[in-house]
Formats: C-alpha cells, sequence, structure tokens
C-alpha cells in the first residue's frame, strides 16, 4: 500500500502508467522559443547587465559625492537654505503665473467663440426684434386713437350736454364757441 502512494507521488501516476515527467512534457509545447525571440533575449541580456552596471556605479558616485559635499552643506547651509527656498518659491510663482494664463486665455477664447457665434444669430434676432417692436409701436397707436376718440367723446358729450342742461347767460356762448 506504501509502494503504491509512493510509486503515485514519484513517478507513477495512479491511474495512466504514464511517468509524472511525461505528462508535465504533454502539458507544455513543445515546440521553443522562435529565433526572433532568441535573438532578442541575446541582444537585451547583456544591454541590461551594461546598464545595471552603470546604474550601480551612478549610485556609487553620488554617494561619494554627497559624503564630500556635506561638509560644503553645513558651512553654506545659512545661505543654501534660502537661497533654495527663494528659487522654489520663484519657480513655483512663474508656474503658477503661466498656468493662470493659460486658464485665462482659454477662458477668454471660449468667451470670444460665444459672443461670435451669438452674432452669426444676430441677424434673426434683430429682424424678430424689429416685427416685434413694429406692432408694439401699432398697437400703441391704436390705443391712443382709442383714447383720443374717446377723450374727444366725452368733451362733446360734456359741451352738448352742458349747453343743453343749463339756461343761464354764459351758456349759450359757451355753446356756440364749441360748434
Amino acid at each position: 500500500m506504501a509502494d503504491r502512494d509512493r510509486s503515485g507521488i514519484y513517478g507513477q501516476h495512479q491511474g495512466g502508467g504514464r511517468p509524472m515527467g511525461e505528462q508535465v512534457k504533454g502539458m507544455i509545447h513543445d515546440k521553443g522559443p522562435t529565433a526572433s525571440q532568441a535573438l532578442t533575449v541575446a541582444t537585451l541580456f547583456p544591454l541590461g547587465g551594461l546598464l545595471l552596471v552603470l546604474s550601480g556605479l551612478a549610485l556609487a558616485a553620488s554617494v561619494v559625492g554627497l559624503a564630500l559635499a556635506t561638509p560644503l552643506f553645513l558651512l553654506f547651509s545659512p545661505v543654501l537654505v534660502p537661497a533654495a527656498l527663494l528659487i522654489g518659491t520663484a519657480v513655483t510663482g512663474f508656474l503658477t503665473s503661466g498656468a493662470l494664463g493659460l486658464g485665462g486665455l482659454s477662458s477668454l477664447t471660449c468667451l470670444a467663440n460665444t459672443a461670435r457665434q451669438a452674432f452669426q444669430r444676430t441677424p434673426d434676432y434683430v429682424e424678430e426684434a424689429r416685427r416685434r417692436m413694429a406692432e408694439a409701436a401699432a398697437h400703441a397707436g391704436q390705443k391712443t386713437a382709442q383714447a383720443g376718440h374717446a377723450i374727444q367723446s366725452r368733451a362733446q358729450e360734456a359741451a352738448s350736454g352742458g349747453g343743453g342742461g343749463g339756461t343761464g347767460a354764459g351758456t349759450g356762448g359757451g355753446g356756440r364757441a364749441s360748434s
């Protein structure tokens, strides 16, 4: 029983009869890398190694340079720190002003495009406004004429009503003057 379990684990599959290595080979594709893939790996592997060596040298040079420059940084820090802050603030200010300038320019461009589109549609709006103003003027003229006729008819009623109702000396003259 133990032999059967070991054979299943270490070489023979319990039900298949084929060794485990052949089963794994059956799962993996039988073809290897193509020539272009092999050439790519052969070219890039030394290049990657060279770049790794160069990055290690750059790191070592940076550490040595920092170690040598540290005493100078400590001596000149009262001057260097404010100078660095000043330069950083100036660069930030220039970048901010540039960004705000671009934002303002883009908003003005958008406004100009909107105005241009509005003025291209203006003749339609102008004709509509002229038509409405003409209608309003005609309506106002009709109302004025109606008001004038109403005032004139009331004046005639008042003149004729005032002349026929009174028998005094002054009413006869007023009737002649209005006719």
